[in-house]
């Protein structure tokens, strides 16, 4: 058999207190941690480079390679 037990739903005041007390705080936690702009907090783009025009060749190797791989382990079965 189960015991069951009358929970009131009523608030006391504390819990009440400390109820309104978190969502204030939540509300000025979410308020603080607004996404960066980019603009001014652009410090991690400080030493980065663009990719070179070279890449592309580089792109191209790698396929014939992974091709010329696939090849070979299909052509000896």
């Amino acid at each position: 058999m189960a015991l069951f037990v009358r929970q009131d739903e009523n608030r006391t005041e504390l819990q009440t207190r400390i109820a309104a007390e978190l969502q204030e705080k939540a509300r000025k936690k979410a308020e603080e941690a607004e996404l960066p702009d980019g603009v001014t907090d652009s410090e991690y783009m400080k030493n980065t480079k663009q990719t070179s025009k070279w890449a592309w060749l580089w792109l191209i190797v790698f396929v014939i390679v992974v091709g010329l791989i696939i090849w070979l382990i299909v052509s000896s079965l």
